[in-house]
């Protein structure tokens, strides 16, 4: 997995999920821009309909000892990967969305 990939991260001591980009590994640790998975739904449901975000990716380091595994965020056969939830329901790209490409603006219309 390299820098920029689409992850989900469990973690121990406390068990917590994070659905994010990956940043950077280290021997030390892992820095991801990510959003915990409990609040994944709420997240994309403020992006979907623009409401003041009061939820959304922060970037996080967790020390190596946190870390139970890591794993791509890709489709299993017919389920689709949160990433492909996320584009379909709000019409942006997760990596627009955590912040690794800008985002695009509104196109103007003349009229």
């Amino acid at each position: 997995m390299d820098a920029g990939s689409i992850v989900l991260l469990h973690l121990v001591a406390p068990s917590e999920k994070y659905w994010g980009a990956l940043l950077k590994m280290t021997q030390s640790g892992i820095t991801v821009r990510a959003v915990n998975i409990s609040s994944f739904e709420d997240w994309m449901r403020e992006v979907a309909y623009e409401d003041e975000p009061g939820l959304g990716p922060a970037t996080l380091f967790f020390p190596l000892h946190r870390v139970e595994r890591m794993s791509l965020d890709e489709p299993m056969g017919p389920v689709e990967s949160m990433s492909q939830m996320l584009e379909r329901r709000v019409g942006r790209s997760a990596a627009e969305l955590l912040g690794l490409v800008p985002e695009a603006e509104p196109s103007e219309t003349t009229h």
